[in-house]
Parts: structure tokens; sequence; C-alpha cells
């Protein structure tokens, strides 16, 4: 069942100086919410509770003695969340201009500001309200300045705006829960070894090439041009021409969409997390998961088996995606059962896109992907893909070995801890065998 997170305001006065409609809007300073963007799960049984905004009034000019006044500002959430009530003080004057601070997240201002500010000029031009975005990307908080009307549009225009982007290719998934296979030195080594191959790079330049995320890796200049398989010409009846052979380049293969060996990981549910309240939400979920997660695993450590490579969607000739399938060893349903237990909790505490929470789980190694692909100004293909029969024919039944999956991750996508793996939000063990390794 749906859980829509609609944030319903209403603002009451002790003096003759009120908002004269409800104030609909997605996250307040003080508060944690989100947007109504058919996210699955929440407690929709449960009777709706009310938390405190902080609110605060300015003016752009004081003809009259200020007055305070106390403010009980309600904020009635449907997801069936706690919530605190609050009540803040207002400073109020004959010109009734106010401002609210919402708790947007950095990674959605660039939606609300629009192409060349264009987005944020037309809501202040048919709202009549200011926006102000804060100086610092670490902020997350936006603030709406004007009329108490003129805000209420204002709210209402920015909260169907994120709907939008939230449910849109436009925003990417910024975090993941994980199951790595890095922790495997073993691994990594076979790994920069496939990937050694196809570049044509000689594995005494390996870490260095490919243990980085510099540009400046050392590679060789002429790799491109390196021979990986041959086809026979169109026949034509006056054609003498031998086989040519096809550069990497001409594959659409280079060293940008192989994935990083230190990064490499099995995905369970993929996540979009905007601000730094929905991040916090998921570690609490994540870590209240863990003794359900041991218990549907039996407390014994779970072992997989890589072998061979698989195209995602599609044909080897014009592949995307390039996986490794895994294999669970001694079944599967210990596995799947825990990771239906970290996805139905992830969906009930409301931060799973509803078409992510009908996806069937498929777990696979991803070790080639175009969408990682570093673009040249001239490259203009309008189609990105790759060729995979040449390396389909050397690893089509590669054996990457077996191991133990020793660790579940809460992950952040493009930022990575020291060890060149995502960053950990959260994490915790899973049961080992000391002679898995």
């Amino acid at each position: 069942m749906l859980a829509v997170f609609r944030v319903e305001a209403a603002l009451n006065f002790t003096i003759a100086y009120r908002i004269s409609k409800s104030v609909p809007y997605f996250q307040w300073q003080k508060g944690y919410s989100c947007a109504s963007n058919k996210m699955v799960g929440g407690n929709n049984n449960t009777r709706p509770k009310w938390r405190g905004v902080s609110v605060q009034a300015c003016s752009a000019e004081v003809t009259d003695v200020d007055v305070n006044v106390e403010v009980k500002s309600q904020v009635q959430v449907h997801d069936g969340r706690l919530a605190e009530s609050s009540s803040s003080k207002m400073a109020s004057s004959s010109t009734d201009k106010h401002s609210i601070s919402l708790e947007v997240g950095s990674s959605l201002f660039r939606f609300i500001k629009g192409k060349w500010g264009s987005t944020q000029a037309k809501i202040e031009e048919e709202t009549g309200a200011r926006l102000i975005f804060p100086p610092s990307r670490n902020d997350e908080s936006l603030i709406i300045e004007g009329t108490s009307e003129s805000v209420a549009k204002a709210s209402e225009r920015i909260q169907l705006l994120i709907d939008e982007v939230v449910k849109s290719p436009a925003l990417d998934y910024s975090h993941f829960v994980s199951l790595p296979l890095a922790l495997h030195p073993q691994f990594i080594d076979k790994l920069i070894g496939f990937q050694n191959s196809i570049l044509g790079i000689n594995d005494a330049n390996s870490s260095e090439v490919l243990g980085g995320s510099s540009n400046n890796d050392g590679t060789n200049e002429d790799a491109t041009k390196i021979p990986l398989v041959s086809y026979p010409p169109k026949s034509t009846s006056t054609s003498t021409s031998k086989p040519r052979t096809s550069t990497l380049s001409e594959l659409g293969i280079d060293k940008s969409i192989f994935i990083k060996p230190q990064t490499f990981h099995l995905t369970v549910l993929m996540l979009k997390l905007w601000n730094k309240e929905r991040v916090n939400a998921a570690a609490k979920i994540f870590k209240g998961i863990e003794a359900d997660v041991m218990d549907a695993l039996d407390g014994r450590p779970v072992f997989i088996k890589l072998k061979g490579l698989e195209c995602m969607k599609g044909s080897f000739a014009k592949a995307r995606v390039l996986y490794a399938p895994v294999e669970v060893v001694g079944g599967e349903d210990r596995l799947l059962g825990a990771c239906k237990i970290i996805t139905d909790a992830f969906i009930k505490g409301g931060l799973v896109l509803e078409k992510d929470a009908k996806n069937t789980l498929k777990l696979h190694a991803t070790v080639m992907n175009v969408r990682q692909r570093k673009r040249k100004k001239d490259d203009r293909r309008k189609f990105d893909w790759f060729d995979a029969r040449g390396i389909m024919e050397q690893y089509g039944s590669e054996e990457w070995g077996e191991y133990v999956l020793p660790e579940l991750h809460l992950s952040q996508r493009f930022v990575y801890d020291e060890s060149g793996y995502y960053h950990c939000c959260a994490s915790f063990p899973l049961p080992k065998n000391t002679q898995a390794d």
C-alpha cells in the first residue's frame, strides 16, 4: 500500500496576525518528512501526529513598534512517524512579512533553480515569494520569504517540483545497500588481471593504472589501438581483403567503463536519500535489522561462487552491462531471505520508490558498465554500448572463485573511503568462517 508523505501546516497566532491557508510542504528545518514522491511504506494505520515547525517573520520596513507574538505551529505527518511539538517566537510588524526554512537537500537545489535560474525566477514571479539559497554546499536549507499567501504558494510549488524530480531518472540514486566483495585480495587480483588483459596493460603497471581514480594513470598511449577481435569484411565480388582487426576504440571499450576492483560488490537495494534527515533515517533502519538478518542466515556464513560472464539485456555485440553471475553455495534461500528482510524494512520506513519496491532481486557482480564512461568532447554517439564478443570468447567461462560474504554496508555512491570502497554510512559483520579465505 502506498504511503503518501504529505505535510500540512496550520499556524495559529494569539493576535490578529494569521496565515489564511494551510502551507503544504515537504520538509521543515526542525522535523523529518519527505516529498510526496510515491514512496512505499510507512504505517498508514497509525493516527497522524503533530510536530513543530520553525517559523520566523521578517520585515522589510519597520514603521510600528515590534510585537512579540507566541506562535503555535503544527505539522501533520501522514506516514505515522513520531514527531515532536514545539512553539517558537516570531517578531511581527505591520508589513505582514515572514519566512520559512525548508530542509530540502543540496542535491535538489539545481532543480529548483533550473537552467540559468529559470525555474527559480518563474516560481518567484508567479507566487510573489523570494527564494534564498544557502551560500554553503553543506547547508541543506532553503529560505522562502514573502507574505503568508506567497510563501504558501511557493512551498506548494516546490513540493510538487520535488515530487516529480525524485520519481525521475534526473535525480540519481545516492546510496545503496551493498555486500562488499572488494575485501578479498585474491578476487581483486583476478579483476585487475581481467582488465589488464582486455586493455593490453602490462602487469607491472596494473596497480598504478587500475588502483586509483586519477586520469593521469600512466596508461600506454597506444592502448586503444591494441587489436582485440577480428571480423571478416563484407563480401563483394571483387574483394580480396583479409579480415580486419578492430581497435578498442572502435569496439567502444575504454578503461572508464570497467568497474574499479576496489569497489566490487553485490547490490541489495538502491536508495535516493537526498538530505541528511533521510540518510539518518536509513542508517537507523539499517542498524535495527542486524538481529533479523543474522536469524535469516541461521548464524552461518554465506559463500558465493562467481563463474563466467553474462550481458544485462541486449546482445554481446552491443552490450551495456557485463556481469558475473552469482551462485550461492548450498542454496540461495538463506541469502535471499536476508535480502528480503532488508528490503522490507526500508519499504516500511518509506525510503524506497514504488517502482523499486516491485523489482525482483537478481544478485550479480557488474564488471563493465557504459554508464561510467568518461566521454570526450568530440564523442557524439547517441547510443552508448560496447562490443563484448571478443571478451566473451576469452572470459565467458571464467572461474572467478568462491568467497564468503563478510559484511553488509549502507554505502554512499560517488564518495569513497581510504580503502577505495564506497563511503560507509553504516555496516555490520555477517557470520564468518575463519577458514573461508
